[in-house]
């Protein structure tokens, strides 16, 4: 655990008390949102086995969002819906999804570190992208289970709502068995229109 605090400690001996950790869930799915999160933890947070959300099973990123939802300092989530996502493409979607995320924090951060994603809209907090930062620092690892947990939650309620296209199951990822799906059943709203399989399919009609 100890070399998951290593740029915190870092920032935190420099003076920047509050630092806010971004990460997003949700880039390569053909359906739904994606969903950001920005977390700022208190300096004597520990969660033994935290780590970056993929690297965890559903059932322990289950047991670990409410524990630092109930920790955090702060917390901040931002969906931005498919059709922003095809209107400004995936990765703009994923920036603006961490500058609403970080924006809509209760505390103002005094330095913010994201997931391999440069932050432009802040001109007065200092703010660093770092590759795999997931798995390098708590702060970042804390928001990415919170934005996937709460993109799951999102594509179960998408799952009652239209049970033939499977989505608890794949979570709007293009498995086999979801491009099947698709292809039977058709696109409906939520579909990314701007991806592949989904814009082979709107060419087709």
């Amino acid at each position: 655990m100890e070399n998951l605090y290593k740029y915190e400690k870092e920032l935190w001996n420099k003076g920047y008390e509050r630092v806010a950790g971004c990460d997003e869930a949700g880039r390569g799915p053909l359906y739904g949102p994606v969903v950001a999160a920005s977390v700022i933890l208190p300096h004597d947070f520990v969660l033994e086995g935290l780590n970056d959300s993929k690297k965890l099973t559903e059932k322990k990123r289950e047991e670990y969002y409410p524990i630092i939802m109930e920790n955090a300092l702060a917390v901040g989530i931002s969906i931005v819906s498919s059709e922003e996502i095809d209107e400004i493409n995936i990765y703009e979607a994923s920036r603006q999804g961490m500058l609403r995320a970080t924006k809509s924090l209760k505390l103002k951060p005094d330095y913010i570190i994201t997931d391999a994603m440069p932050l432009k809209g802040f001109t007065d907090i200092p703010n660093q992208s770092i590759i795999k930062g997931d798995a390098k620092s708590i702060t970042i690892a804390a928001a990415s289970v919170i934005a996937k947990v709460t993109r799951d939650r999102i594509m179960y309620e998408e799952d009652i709502k239209h049970p033939e296209y499977q989505f608890a199951k794949h979570k709007g990822y293009p498995t086999k068995k979801h491009i099947e799906l698709l292809n039977k059943y058709g696109i409906i709203n939520g579909y990314r229109k701007t991806y592949g399989p989904v814009k082979k399919l709107l060419e087709k009609r």
